[in-house]
C-alpha cells in the first residue's frame, strides 16, 4: 500500500486506458507511485479503494478516482501547469467532446479487436474500421503540431496510446496517412511520451 501523502496510480502495464493517465502524469512530470495490476487481477489494496477493482485507479491521500477521463481531468487541475484543457469553455467543451469521440469510435473498436474472448471475423471488420477512420481523420492532423491544436491537451493523451498499439492491434496505416503518420513520429519521441511507456508497452513496438 502507498504512504498516506504520496499519489499511487493502479495501472494495467498494457492496457491504453491505464497509458493515457500515466502520459499524464509524465507531460505534468508528477511523480507517482505506478502500481502494475494485470487486467482482471484485483489486489486485497485496490479493491479497498475502488469498489470496481477497476484500471487505472488513482489515490491522492483520502481521494481514490476510478475513470480515467475524471483521473485526468483531476490531475490537470491539480496540477495546473503545463495545462491540458484550454482555458476557455467553448474551447475546452469542444475537447471534451472529442475524448467523447475518440471513447465511442475508436476505443471501442480497440476493445474489441483485444478482447480474448471475441470472434475472428468481427475482429477483423473492427480492424478494418478503425484502419479506415484513422486515414480518413489523417488530413486534421497535417497544420497543427498536435491534434486540432497547437498545444499538447488531454485530447492528444487519450489518442496517442491507441496509435502506440497499431502494430499490436495488427493495422499498419497507408502512405495517404502520412500527416498523421508524421505526427505519431514526433509524439513518440518526446520525452514524456517515453517516460509514459510500461515495460509491456515498449515491447510493442
Amino acid at each position: 500500500m502507498a504512504a498516506p501523502n504520496k499519489l499511487a496510480c493502479y495501472s494495467d502495464p498494457a492496457d491504453h486506458y491505464s497509458h493515457r493517465v500515466r502520459l499524464v502524469l509524465a507531460e505534468k512530470g508528477v511523480s507517482a507511485e505506478i502500481i502494475d495490476v494485470e487486467g482482471g487481477r484485483c489486489p486485497a489494496q485496490l479493491a479497498e479503494v475502488n469498489p470496481y477493482g477497476s484500471l487505472p485507479t488513482l489515490v491522492d491521500r483520502d481521494l481514490s478516482l476510478y475513470e480515467s477521463t475524471v483521473i485526468m481531468e483531476y490531475l490537470d487541475e491539480r496540477y495546473p501547469h503545463p495545462p491540458l484543457l484550454p482555458v476557455y469553455p467553448v474551447a475546452r467543451a469542444n475537447s471534451r467532446l472529442l475524448i467523447h469521440r475518440i471513447q465511442r469510435d475508436w476505443c471501442k473498436l480497440v476493445d474489441q479487436i483485444i478482447e480474448p474472448r471475441g470472434k475472428e471475423a468481427l475482429k477483423a471488420v473492427a480492424r478494418k474500421e478503425l484502419r479506415e477512420s484513422l486515414t480518413g481523420v489523417s488530413p486534421l492532423f497535417a497544420d497543427k503540431a498536435f491534434f486540432l491544436s497547437e498545444e499538447l491537451s488531454l485530447v492528444d493523451c487519450c489518442l496517442l496510446p491507441i496509435l502506440w498499439r497499431l502494430p499490436l492491434l495488427g493495422i499498419e496505416l497507408p502512405k495517404p496517412a502520412k500527416p498523421l503518420l508524421d505526427y505519431m513520429e514526433r509524439q513518440f519521441a518526446r520525452e514524456a511520451f517515453k517516460a509514459s511507456l510500461s515495460n509491456v508497452e515498449r515491447d510493442m513496438r
